[in-house]
């Protein structure tokens, strides 16, 4: 069992949703961004999204956009965000870590070896914002040789037609984008998430996971009342960017953490 499927799993018998927080690697730089991301599971992260920045990230909104801008300015590279997450595996082996990006730096690292390195390093996951569904076989032979997930996209504009095709041989968990549009512009409602995730529910039984609309303690506590997980990235990317330079940088982001999660596991015991 891999460790996402293991995670939620254990999540389930516990009957509670997870919390996965966002940020992009090297934001604002290497030391910094591993620092927070050491400091995750014990605030309460369940699994964890690491972006790779990239200089055209067509769905990020202005908040991850500049975010992505300072790993960018702090030298990240592809073979540095695996050796990130190889550093973090050092200390933890069990929280699932998810990589989130575009195609244009994977396909320059290369398809094949991204993933063997990948493994190696000890991601989990692998979310790839622009890979076609008709293309996944691009990417989706070398994951699953190497026990890397390949978690899907789900938009409110993707019908019900479609809805299988889009999911077919995707594995680890649904990313359900619960807005049309960009990241951290707008946020999702609870009408809206019991509409679409009962419609996805009845084509797979990969746990569901909802992003791009959730920021707050209590959106992302509504998000796990009707889902199974709840991303969190525009508003931990705003922290860090509001205290860039500060000594409490990464307190602040860690502590922010511990609110999410706090929604999150008294979703269930409060609705």
């Amino acid at each position: 069992m891999s460790r996402i499927a293991a995670r939620f799993a254990a999540l389930k018998r516990e009957g509670r949703g997870a919390l996965i927080p966002f940020i992009e690697a090297y934001d604002p730089d290497g030391a910094t961004s591993l620092a927070m991301l050491r400091g995750m599971p014990d605030a309460g992260a369940d699994l964890i999204e690491i972006g790779i920045p990239f200089t055209d990230p067509m769905a990020d909104g202005p908040i991850v956009q500049a975010a992505g801008k300072r790993a960018l300015a702090a030298g990240v590279k592809v073979s540095r965000v695996l050796g990130m997450v190889r550093e973090f595996r050092g200390q933890d082996n069990a929280t699932p870590i998810i990589l989130m990006g575009y195609l244009n730096p994977l396909l320059s690292y290369g398809a094949e070896r991204f993933c063997a390195d990948a493994a190696a390093a000890g991601v989990d996951g692998l979310i790839m914002v622009d890979l076609p569904t008709e293309e996944a076989d691009m990417l989706a032979p070398h994951a699953a040789a190497n026990g890397i997930d390949v978690i899907r996209l789900v938009a409110p504009t993707t019908d019900t037609k479609r809805l299988p095709l889009v999911l077919e041989n995707s594995s680890g968990f649904i990313y359900y984008v619960s807005i049309t549009g960009i990241t951290g512009t707008r946020s999702t409602t609870a009408e809206h998430l019991n509409e679409a995730i009962p419609r996805i529910r009845k084509v797979s039984d990969l746990p569901i996971a909802v992003g791009f609309g959730v920021r707050s303690p209590a959106q992302a506590a509504e998000a796990v009342r009707v889902a199974d997980a709840a991303v969190v990235g525009s508003a931990l990317c705003s922290t860090i960017a509001a205290n860039l330079g500060k000594p409490n940088l990464v307190h602040s982001l860690l502590a922010q953490v511990r609110q999410l999660a706090d929604g999150v596991r008294g979703a269930r015991v409060n609705s």
